[in-house]
């Protein structure tokens, strides 16, 4: 049988975490994969070097994941069409502001019976509808069935080996076998359901809720005040995936990809930091962003955005009370303790 060979497209904090993974899992099933694994990395200059040449000699991503270390076996490349090449199994894990854009470059270069697994936590929300993107992988790219990988998975946290879950969501019971074995690690516990559509809307909505929480955390509110936030948008995200989405499973939000990933998000993931810091100095995001993130974009505010453009032509922001509050503080100027006080 032929061994499958895996590109991971994207390379920033997450992707090279993930990349660790799955670096040292492919050794471990030499049966099932070919050794190498390539990694799209987006060429920047990292003091004076191209950032490529500096993983692939130091097996470290210092830009975007300093101190920890891959297998030999990673191998950067800055040519998208290149680091695809002859792959069989595709990790997109790459902001979701690029996918579109990235996938139109790789029309017609991808085999139609590749595998693909979509960790991008976004929704490709506009007006007129809402899409998920590994079914917008699966339409730009003609792979049927895109699974989705989301959790508790904070990245520094799991490139330190600290013990945590996540969830796969798989229509292909041989994919989501094959997945399991890509992903889970002693540390990483992976837990393969069916409900993808529910694996990636938890993986997006969070972070919307999770701006809430960093907006409590900067005016001073305390523990009871989060959770209330936390409860809130998890009944707001189980309402969205319910109203506009067929098959979305309550159990679903009881996966780390839910409720969990929520906790985690709200707790000390970057959406949680930068709002914290919007309402303690009044910077703009996008200075923050430079600030704090090291130049990455925030998830939370543009979904936050798009939710809410998605909604309003609908009438359908008042039964969504967080996400539009979240908005209008962001957008529109809304004082910050509304976060309480309209929610």
């Amino acid at each position: 049988m032929a061994k499958e060979r895996v590109c991971l497209v994207g390379s920033g904090n997450w992707g090279s975490a993930v990349g660790k993974i799955v670096g040292e899992n492919v050794l471990k099933h030499p049966h099932l994969f070919e050794p190498e694994v390539r990694q799209w990395v987006f060429e920047e200059d990292f003091k004076g070097e191209k950032l490529t040449k500096v993983i692939n000699r130091d097996h470290e991503n210092p830009k975007y994941l300093p101190g920890i270390k891959f297998v030999d076996t990673i191998k950067a490349v800055p040519d998208l069409i290149d680091a695809c090449e002859g792959a069989t199994v595709f990790v997109f894990v790459l902001p979701h502001q690029f996918v579109r854009s990235v996938c139109e470059r790789l029309k017609g270069r991808i085999p139609t019976n590749a595998k693909a697994i979509s960790l991008i936590k976004g929704l490709e929300i506009k007006p007129q509808g809402v899409t998920l993107f590994s079914e917008e992988i699966s339409r730009l790219l003609g792979i049927h069935d895109v699974a989705a990988l989301s959790g508790a998975n904070i990245a520094d946290e799991v490139a330190q080996e600290k013990f945590c879950e996540t969830t796969i969501g798989c229509r292909s019971p041989e994919d989501g076998a094959l997945f399991f074995k890509l992903f889970n690690t002693d540390y990483f516990h992976v837990n393969v359901v069916r409900d993808y559509a529910g694996v990636e809307l938890c993986g997006a909505l969070k972070n919307i809720v999770a701006v809430g929480a960093g907006l409590s955390d900067g005016l001073g509110y305390g523990s009871n005040t989060k959770a209330a936030i936390i409860r809130l948008g998890l009944m707001e995200m189980r309402k969205f995936g319910h109203t506009f989405f067929t098959g979305v499973q309550d159990t679903t939000f009881f996966e780390s990809c839910g409720v969990a990933d929520l906790i985690t998000t709200c707790s000390g993931g970057r959406n949680r930091k930068v709002a914290e810091a919007f309402a303690l100095t009044g910077k703009p995001i996008d200075a923050l962003e430079r600030e704090l993130l090291n130049g990455q974009k925030l998830q939370g505010t543009l979904t936050a955005k798009e939710v809410h453009e998605f909604l309003a032509p609908r009438k359908m922001t008042a039964e969504f009370p967080l996400f539009t509050t979240v908005y209008r503080i962001i957008y529109e100027g809304a004082p910050i303790d509304s976060i309480v006080k309209d929610i």
